[in-house]
């Protein structure tokens, strides 16, 4: 039995931490003649679950970086919005540290 997009998103809105940031990736977009689902209806179903989307192919190296960098992104500013309203509220989860020095990072967080 396949589990739906749909059942897999509401799946780490319910299970994920409150922070957890999603992207959609429609994969293989290489393989036009063998597209099952139109990148429209990938497009419409992100923006109702509020996710964004890339189209991607790892074979043919489209659009890889930009979906890693886009998340990186969206993690970097939604760790200076938590700065910025001041410490959150410890869960009880533990958290790892990087004691790699900020100068090596090209992240502004």
């Amino acid at each position: 039995m396949s589990v739906s997009l749909l059942d897999r998103a509401t799946q780490i809105k319910t299970y994920s931490w409150d922070n957890a940031q999603v992207l959609l990736v429609g994969n293989k977009c290489d393989l036009e003649d063998e597209r099952i689902i139109p990148a429209e209806d990938g497009r419409r179903l992100a923006e109702e679950l509020g996710f964004e989307f890339f189209e991607a192919s790892a074979k043919e190296n489209i659009n890889v970086k930009q979906v890693f960098e886009r998340l990186v992104d969206v993690i970097c500013e939604k760790m200076n919005e938590s700065l910025e309203n001041g410490p959150v509220p410890s869960s009880g989860t533990a958290h790892l540290t990087d004691s790699s020095p900020k100068e090596q990072s090209n992240c502004s967080c």
